[in-house]
């Protein structure tokens, strides 16, 4: 049946709007991380993404709301909640754990480099102590369902017998910060790449894996 015109004047109507959405986040993004949050309001985003101060206020309703937004559409780049999907074979299928420890801080640093991770981590912690919500909404649209995510495949692989792992919750912040100590938190300091204390982000990965397999990899034999 072909569409009528009533259903194609609301698919049209719903691509402006999306259009719409997009333009206003991608100006306010832009502008949380130029100026923070206090430096910015609705006039602003709307003159930024070239649209009328009631189109923002009629679509988010207040600078809280689309800064949530902002931040939803941010991690929603990774994705934590497809991470067990995303490595199941490597998790379930008995590979070699170092292999998926690998594979997991690749998508992790990509991320970080294809995005503003960075410069949203600044903000996040220069506004935190003023507006407490800001980080803690930060943590639960990211930082947990990705602790999450790697507790999961953990737990799967411990249960297949080829990591030991009683607490993987515990073993998932561990090995998070054996990455972000050496790779993320020296560019959130802004410390210079050619600082002697900053090692190639390849021995950092092989360490972290070496360390955190010396702790969890499973010496029980596999039948």
């Amino acid at each position: 049946m072909p569409p009528t015109a009533s259903s194609q004047s609301l698919s049209g109507n719903n691509a402006v709007r999306e259009r719409s959405r997009t333009k206003i986040l991608s100006a306010a993004r832009s502008l949380f991380l130029d100026d923070g949050y206090d430096g910015v309001n609705l006039d602003s985003i709307a003159t930024r993404a070239g649209v009328a101060r009631q189109t923002v206020y009629n679509r988010f309703g207040s600078k809280e709301a689309v800064f949530r937004a902002v931040m939803q559409e941010h991690w929603g780049n990774l994705d934590p909640d497809t991470l067990p999907v995303r490595f199941a074979a490597k998790v379930a299928g008995g590979d070699d754990p170092a292999e998926f420890l690998r594979d997991f801080s690749q998508a992790l640093l990509d991320f970080i480099d294809e995005t503003d991770q960075i410069a949203f981590t600044r903000l996040v912690i220069s506004e935190s102590r003023r507006a407490p919500w800001i980080a803690e909404e930060f943590y639960r649209l990211g930082k947990q369902p990705l602790m999450q995510a790697l507790a999961a495949c953990l737990q799967q692989m411990s249960e297949a017998g080829t990591i030991a792992c009683p607490s993987p919750e515990l073993a998932a912040h561990q090995f998070l910060g054996l990455i972000q100590e050496f790779i993320v938190w020296p560019m959130v300091m802004a410390v210079p790449t050619t600082s002697s204390s900053t090692p190639p982000r390849e021995t950092v990965i092989d360490e972290a894996i070496a360390t955190f397999l010396s702790r969890y990899r499973s010496t029980a034999p596999r039948g």
